[in-house]
């Protein structure tokens, strides 16, 4: 091939293939592109991803090394080829789609290739080298299988992002959590079936909240850990041919060791190989956090309607204008995004766990996509917190002369009359101010039900926020 040429010419078992001349990936690589046009989504979308191949090949090259099986002169130009990646360079040659079939071989592939072709550049040999001595088969992925490479890359490409995630989820209660402290003295009519219920203080909402996400980065901590556990070494099916006896060992501790991460050894390869139920349980981690989200998100957006003609209750930051029709019109747009990561979140837990039964005897061909869905999730739920947190909570206030004004409307305030007078008389107070358009106190006072001190202090709002019965000694 000439220097000038664009291409250079590469054969498999199917035939020949023209190759960007300049491309580190090979003829498999490229098979993949033209048979996978699918998503339009390639593999170098996920970083992460990208480097959890290189460690895992890196990882390989030395653990072959030492067990004699790799020469001293392909094991550093392998090395030194992951270490690019590794920094970030050349994520450009992972063009492979995320949706594929062959249970992911095209991504492994495209690893191999490139990493083989960096590794040839490296010990001198350009890259339409026709005697190429690092083979992306014989040597990158010696001692593998896309069956045991692959789900451990998805493993610690999740595990990567996992405190990037948490961390934002627990930034989130902890800005909940201020609101809370903010808001407490702001009482206003609490809600069920969305009809009018007891009081309950701002407060106490905002810190319901940032419980309810605390307890969802929990779940997340907790299904992570069984992303840990590595079936490396299982290569195709879970017997470990062609791969030494100590090499599932040996890779999981140098994993452990360059990622940073605490990762186990798998207690039964084959059930490595054949399952993939740890992605579905950190999926459905996820989903739980969505759920909570969209539960949340929607309850911001409930108190913030109106404004002339809504709840009002609270006031979010105006981002932008709202409509292209109607003027000064303001919508939630931060809070509408943020429902939307929610609802691709829990459609992608589906895909997940769709995937996660595909694991049809010794392997799961659902890997690319189960791949694509979980990264898709983690990338989406990080930045979607994020965004929601900056634009949209932190700038949040209540706007308590509204939820004073609906608290005191409340027929819900006849529910501490009932132990002092009976459910039929207070439901009776409830009916004829509805009726007459007063507040309960207002009737109350005008029936005499109770002595006018002791009738204020039972229907103080506030008090009824808290646990007893209200003005309850002596009677």
């Amino acid at each position: 091939m000439s220097s000038a040429a664009s291409f250079r010419l590469e054969k498999d078992l199917l035939g020949s293939l023209e190759v960007p001349a300049d491309a580190y990936y090979g003829i498999q690589t490229l098979r993949a592109v033209r048979n996978f046009h699918l998503s339009g989504v390639p593999l170098s979308h996920f970083p992460k991803l990208v480097v959890a191949l290189a460690m895992v090949k890196q990882a390989a090259a030395d653990a072959n090394r030492e067990l004699g099986h790799l020469s001293g002169a392909k094991h550093t130009a392998i090395s030194q080829a992951c270490a690019h990646l590794i920094r970030g360079e050349h994520h450009d040659q992972f063009v492979v789609d995320m949706i594929q079939g062959g249970a992911g071989t095209s991504t492994n592939m495209n690893a191999n290739e490139v990493i083989a072709n960096r590794a040839n550049q490296i010990l001198g040999y350009p890259l339409d080298s026709p005697d190429k001595p690092v083979h992306p088969n014989d040597h990158v992925n010696m001692g593998q299988s896309t069956n045991d490479t692959i789900p451990t890359a998805i493993r610690l490409g999740c595990l990567w992002r996992l405190d990037e995630l948490t961390d934002q989820v627990y930034g989130l209660a902890a800005a909940l959590r201020d609101k809370a402290v903010e808001f407490d003295d702001v009482v206003k009519s609490g809600r069920t079936h969305l009809q009018d219920a007891v009081p309950v203080r701002l407060g106490q909402e905002f810190g319901a909240y940032a419980r309810a996400v605390e307890r969802d980065a929990e779940r997340i901590q907790r299904a992570a850990e069984g992303l840990r556990r590595l079936g490396i070494g299982g290569t195709a099916t879970g017997s470990g041919l062609n791969a030494h006896p100590e090499y599932h060992a040996r890779m999981v501790a140098k994993l452990s060791e360059r990622t940073g991460l605490k990762l186990y050894e798998s207690d039964d390869l084959f059930e490595s190989m054949q399952s993939m139920a740890d992605a579905v349980d950190f999926s459905a981690a996820m989903r739980t956090l969505a759920v909570t989200l969209d539960r949340v998100a929607n309850d911001f957006r409930l108190l913030s309607s109106g404004p002339a003609t809504g709840l009002d209750e609270i006031h979010l930051p105006a981002v932008q204008p709202g409509s292209s029709i109607m003027p000064g019109k303001v919508n939630p747009v931060i809070i509408e995004s943020l429902l939307q990561v929610a609802v691709q979140v829990m459609a992608n837990d589906q895909a997940v766990a769709i995937g996660g039964q595909a694991g049809n005897l010794e392997l799961n061909v659902m890997l690319p996509v189960m791949a694509y869905n979980l990264l898709q999730s983690v990338e989406l739920l990080t930045t979607g917190i994020s965004n929601f947190t900056e634009k949209c909570l932190q700038g949040l206030d209540a706007n308590e002369q509204r939820c004073r004004e609906l608290v005191e409307k409340s027929l819900a305030l006849c529910t501490p009359l009932a132990p002092e007078i009976g459910y039929d008389r207070a439901a009776h107070i409830a009916h004829l101010a509805y009726e007459s358009g007063r507040t309960v106190q207002e009737v109350a006072l005008e029936l005499e039900v109770l002595p006018k001190e002791k009738l204020l202090k039972v229907l103080n709002a506030e008090e009824m926020t808290r646990p007893g019965v209200p003005d309850s000694k002596g009677s």
